[in-house]
């Protein structure tokens, strides 16, 4: 009579293999909603908002959203946006991305460092990128007391802010920072592209397009570098990362 074999390693029974499926779904089907509410469809509307800046057609929400802005202007809230759009650059979010990476390098926490750095790097050089692609012109509805020069779409500000949000999201997730950060972070990033509507510099859609480009960036990026191997597959004895 044969023997069922039980030693290490060996080839798994297909009740046993269909066991590690369920188990490993039942433990990681967060990243299937993930993969789609992060990647999947943020891609499509940032295509759907590419194709029709493409072809040079307006869209019906940019004009109306944009002079309803307009008619909140202020001396008092005009300063305070300026600050906030500022602090959406060079006064605070440029430093913070340095701290983040520098941060965790110091830790030695290699593949969050990495995982940030090529987070906020990817999304600056997928930006610049994106505009000489596009090559849309800034709204000119009125004069901004906060001018640029640069091309719109998508908008800068948005796509870093949300990058950030992003990436400190994914990286406190587990830790005891969990809320407060998923709280404080989407809300600097709504407040600073906001601010670039206020401004008259961006259009909606360069903002809508900017968060878009950004999940998908830094969630694509995190399901690839901290992926699980498959313990399921017929004669893998492989740990999970």
């Amino acid at each position: 009579m044969s023997e069922t074999p039980d030693k290490p390693g060996m080839l798994a029974g297909p009740g046993e293999e269909a066991a590690g499926v369920r188990h490993w779904m039942s433990r990681n089907a967060w990243r299937f909603v993930l993969l789609f509410a992060g990647v999947l469809l943020p891609l499509a509307v940032f295509v759907a908002l590419a194709d029709e800046v493409h072809e040079f057609e307006a869209f019906h929400f940019d004009a109306p959203l944009l002079w309803r802005m307009h008619g909140w202007h202020g001396p008092v809230l005009d300063q305070v946006v300026v600050v906030i759009t500022r602090l959406g650059y060079e006064w605070f979010l440029i430093p913070a991305d340095v701290v983040i990476v520098a941060a965790l390098l110091w830790a030695r926490r290699w593949r969050e460092a990495s995982f940030a750095a090529v987070g906020f790097v990817g999304s600056a050089l997928l930006n610049m990128s994106s505009k000489q692609f596009f090559q849309r012109d800034r709204p000119s509805l009125w004069e901004s007391i906060a001018p640029e020069a640069t091309y719109s779409f998508p908008s800068g500000h948005a796509m870093g802010s949300m990058t950030f949000a992003c990436v400190a999201v994914l990286l406190a997730w587990n830790t005891r920072w969990r809320w407060p950060v998923a709280v404080a972070a989407p809300v600097f990033a709504v407040l600073v592209s906001v601010s670039r509507v206020y401004l008259g510099v961006h259009y909606p859609s360069d903002i809508l397009a900017g968060w878009c480009a950004a999940l998908v960036w830094v969630v694509g990026c995190y399901l690839v570098m901290f992926r699980q191997h498959r313990p399921w597959r017929r004669g893998a004895d492989v740990p999970v990362a």
